[in-house]
């Protein structure tokens, strides 16, 4: 942990810049005074993530830039990893000193904490599998239900408020069919939408990227870092650094 601000890095799994910029926007309503918020957009990789293909890239751009910051001399204390279906968390954990937090584990944690049953609300459609490996890896699947609006991640590069209607109408149909009392927006750059969404359902509406970096700020404050450092270290064969310059492990090219 760094002695002066806290730092937390919120990394992109995708190249689009917006979107960093639009999730930057949707953790400074709750970073505390004097966090300092890092925005990372890899510089290879895909525009969006919505397919496994999509995740398997959007993965290593994640490991990259957590390997580059924690080789940096001003190392962030706290990740958070801004894509539903959390890509590349596992991975980064094992990479990071500090804490990793992925959006949608933070989201559906904090969901658990104010309803009894709660909806995901992600898009597009094909990108449910993704919503849903997440819900059952930490045993929500009998609380939690998994809903889509079909429109591509292209499509909230400039803000999503023009997407409320369908937001709304799937809404009030978790509502209604899964006795939903909370809704969870699966998918990042969607922060425009809680205030309007929250107010048109009468429920709560969870971002996970606020939502993750409220858990991150956390976890620093207490003093909770990752099992995975030091002594209990899981080291990789080879770094991302390594595999690209066809090197072997501890070796230059």
């Amino acid at each position: 942990m760094s002695m002066g601000a806290t730092r937390v890095a919120i990394v992109n799994p995708n190249t689009t810049r917006s979107m960093t910029d639009a999730v930057l926007e949707s953790a400074a309503p709750v970073a505390r005074r004097g966090t300092e918020l890092i925005g990372v957009t890899p510089s290879n990789g895909v525009a969006s993530v919505e397919s496994h293909i999509d995740e398997v890239h959007g993965a290593m751009s994640v490991l990259v830039e957590v390997e580059r910051l924690e080789a940096s001399a001003a190392r962030p204390d706290a990740y958070v990893i801004a894509c539903f279906g959390d890509t590349g968390v596992a991975a980064a954990r094992e990479a990071a000193a500090g804490p990793v937090v992925g959006m949608t584990e933070a989201a559906l944690m904090t969901a658990t904490l104010i309803a009894h049953r709660f909806s995901i609300i992600t898009m597009p459609r094909r990108t449910i599998a993704q919503s849903d490996r997440v819900v059952r890896a930490i045993g929500l699947a009998h609380r939690c239900t998994v809903r889509a609006v079909d429109e591509p991640v292209a499509e909230i590069e400039g803000g999503s408020l023009h997407l409320l209607d369908l937001f709304v109408a799937e809404g009030r149909r978790a509502l209604a069919e899964d006795a939903a009392e909370a809704i969870i927006l699966g998918c990042a750059g969607l922060a425009d939408l809680v205030g309007p969404l929250q107010e048109a359902l009468g429920v709560p509406v969870i971002e996970g990227v606020a939502a993750a970096t409220a858990i991150a700020e956390g976890l620093i404050a207490q003093g909770l870092g990752n099992p995975h450092a030091g002594a209990g270290s899981r080291k990789p064969n080879r770094t991302s650094r390594e595999i690209a310059a066809g090197t072997e492990a501890g070796t230059s090219a």
